[in-house]
């Protein structure tokens, strides 16, 4: 069975529903079954790679939130990161342009370790602080999960992995998914946005029990980002 699951690394309930996906995967006896592809997706492909901004002011310029409310959200998404076992750190997240990461995450696919870069980017960009958009910096994520600093390097500066991101953005606005994270099961059953744990595993138990077509959305579509920045 496959997963095919669109996420932005700078998208903090893609993080969430990532973990809530994993427990509820780690659940089911046919887990060793069920092959996972990360898929990329800009939130915000205006952003400039040089630059980047602190996430309280992202928000209240890209939602028009005043102070109170933004420091809101993002106490409430806190809040859930840490009932899904994350500490997020948005007082040093960075926001800056993706699109790099994205050509990372593809380099690794290359190396069976699709898993463990998304991981590692999502820690890189909520918890350590780091600028994903950086060369140096995404080399070093690289490293970190064994893969060459100078390969990769050169894959993020580089037009070698363009087409695969660009195509994944267009697979994405072919199928309608205007939000992150989108877990598309077996190309039979969508669920969108950080589900709990147990929607998770009731959608890939009957995935993998039925064939449907086209998807079905198994979810409501909350807890998710998108283009206009994320809701709750």
């Amino acid at each position: 069975m496959k997963i095919e699951i669109w996420s932005d690394v700078m998208c903090p309930f893609c993080y969430i529903g990532k973990n809530n996906f994993e427990q509820a995967l780690e659940k089911l006896p046919f887990k060793d079954q069920v092959e996972v592809e990360w898929k990329s997706f800009q939130l915000d492909p205006t952003l400039d790679p040089a630059e980047t901004k602190n996430t309280m002011t992202y928000f209240k310029e890209k939602k028009g939130f005043p102070d109170a409310q933004a420091a809101q959200m993002m106490n409430q998404v806190t809040q859930m990161g840490k009932n899904a076992g994350i500490d997020f750190n948005f007082q040093t997240a960075l926001i800056t342009n993706t699109f790099a990461a994205h050509k990372l995450l593809h380099l690794s696919k290359k190396y069976n370790k699709s898993n463990e870069m998304e991981e590692a980017l999502f820690i890189a960009h909520f918890i350590d602080g780091k600028n994903v958009g950086d060369p140096d910096t995404l080399a070093a994520i690289a490293d970190s999960v064994g893969i060459n600093k100078e390969e990769a390097k050169e894959a993020v500066t580089s037009e070698e992995f363009t087409p695969e991101v660009n195509e994944d953005i267009q697979q994405a606005r072919n199928n309608g998914i205007t939000g992150v994270p989108f877990f598309v099961l077996n190309g039979k059953y969508a669920v969108s946005g950080a589900q709990p744990v147990d929607v998770f595993e009731n959608a890939l138990q009957q995935t993998y029990k039925e064939t449907v077509s086209p998807f079905q959305n198994l979810s409501n579509g909350e807890n998710a980002c998108g283009e206009d920045g994320c809701s709750i």
